[in-house]
């Protein structure tokens, strides 16, 4: 049965359905039509609709994550996108993709996953069960306590009418070694055959699957790795804090040499879809919250890091900021929970002026997310005594020193999130206060003199 599904759809007698067409999404069906499957993703924008059908990635620098141009598979009729998501529910989709979001701010959220999930039980009904695979991250037993109650409202008997399974997505979009294909991926079904199922049609786009016990262990999977990471990017955060007399950049390098220890770097707070909400997620489905109180905490600092921010560069006595970066990363396109947010809004709340600029987002954009005034870059940078790298976008590595230098002439300060991106442009030396996260004394350089009293403690 299993190796019939594979085969019916690279033999284009089956096709997949994909829900959602952001990140997760748009990729699984890139990847599907590079080994020759048929795709047709459904979402409520128009414009990426637009954007996908035309050949064109809706995404930014998504083409060279993927190391291939998709509009090929476009013109060969592999890859289409809909906004009328009926268009899904013939029996010749016998694969259905979850990829949306399932969060709503800065919290884990079912509604879209519900809609979802509803919309799919009205497929038509066929000779094999439909395979719905999850590549969302869920909540831990959203599987049970959601999509099985509504199929099953729906009249819908799992593994008999329908089957279910969850297959969380690993991929780092910043590193092109890190796709579809070459990270390791793990497959829980609500029943063995249904993982066996999934693990022959994810093999056509996987290179390593590891099979969970069921369904509910996969989804727990996603969320307990982000939360490792979670704690440890938070700790890095308050090392920093607590030790401000040292370049705790460099210790944690150092630490980082060990066998089995990570290297974390200080930063203005996580950010994305990811980290900030996968304690959440672990919370959120957790038999006994109170256990894990380091997530509780990790929850708390890592929200006060923007503000800490925000409150340095106020206390120092700057007027006006100006923000590179509204993405929370390099070079992407994602500014969901990002630091820029919160260090606005505190900033705000100072009577401090605040301007964002990010080339991967219109000026209308900016504006609506942000509510902070546009600028151009490297322009606009005279407008500011401050400037905060949140993203370090090879966007702002075009800049000469010469040129910088001439176009930061008020800035009395320039704090770097972590990509060091004008670090070898010797700032200091144009009598510009320049910080790295994590840099000694990069939290209270207002303080500086004070500061520099303390280094003989901590010699470099």
């Amino acid at each position: 049965m299993t190796l019939k599904l594979s085969e019916d759809l690279l033999a284009g007698k089956k096709k997949v359905a994909v829900w959602g067409t952001g990140y997760i999404g748009y990729t699984s069906m890139a990847a599907f039509a590079s080994r020759g499957v048929s795709c047709l993703g459904t979402d409520i924008n128009q414009r990426t609709v637009d954007q996908i059908n035309n050949g064109q990635i809706p995404i930014p620098n998504l083409e060279y994550w993927l190391g291939f141009s998709p509009a090929i598979f476009v013109k060969a009729g592999l890859i289409k996108a809909t906004t009328l998501w009926k268009e899904v529910l013939p029996a010749e989709f016998a694969i259905h993709l979850i990829c949306i979001p399932t969060e709503k701010g800065d919290e884990p959220s079912n509604v879209a996953l519900v809609d979802v999930v509803r919309k799919i039980a009205k497929a038509e009904r066929a000779t094999d069960p439909r395979l719905v695979i999850v590549e969302s991250t869920l909540t831990p037993g959203a599987t049970d306590n959601v999509i099985l109650p509504e199929f099953e409202r729906a009249g819908l008997q799992v593994g008999v009418d329908i089957e279910v399974g969850v297959s969380p997505r690993r991929d780092w979009f910043g590193t092109a070694e890190k796709n579809v294909y070459n990270l390791p991926r793990i497959v829980g079904g609500t029943n063995p055959a249904t993982a066996r199922k999934m693990s022959e049609v994810l093999k056509i786009v996987c290179s390593q699957l590891f099979v969970a016990e069921d369904h509910r262990h996969a989804e727990l999977v996603k969320s307990i790795e982000n939360a490792y990471r979670h704690v440890e990017i938070t700790l890095a955060n308050q090392l920093s804090r607590a030790y401000p007399s040292v370049n705790m950049t460099q210790i944690l390098r150092l630490v980082g040499t060990k066998w089995n220890v990570g290297t974390y770097h200080p930063s203005f707070g996580t950010g994305g879809y990811c980290i900030p909400l996968s304690s959440k997620y672990v919370l959120q489905g957790a038999e006994n919250k109170s256990a894990l109180s380091i997530l509780q905490e990790t929850v708390k600092a890592d929200l006060e890091q923007p503000l800490l921010i925000a409150e340095s560069l106020a206390k120092s006595g700057c007027k006006s900021v100006g923000i590179l970066g509204l993405a929370y990363k390099a070079d992407l396109k994602v500014h969901i929970l990002s630091p820029t947010l919160a260090i606005c809004r505190h900033l705000r709340e100072r009577g401090v002026t605040v301007g964002v600029n990010d080339p991967y987002y219109t000026g209308e954009e900016i504006a609506k997310i942000t509510g902070a005034s546009v600028f151009e870059f490297p322009e606009g940078l005279n407008r500011f005594d401050a400037i905060a790298i949140v993203a370090g976008h090879r966007f702002y590595r075009t800049i000469s020193r010469d040129e910088l230098a001439s176009k930061l002439k008020n800035a009395k300060v320039v704090l770097d999130n972590m990509e060091e991106i004008w670090a070898d442009f010797n700032l200091r030396a144009l009598g510009i206060k320049y910080f790295v996260a994590g840099d000694r004394g990069w939290l209270n350089f207002f303080e500086e003199e004070k500061v520099a009293k303390e280094v003989s403690a901590f010699p470099p």
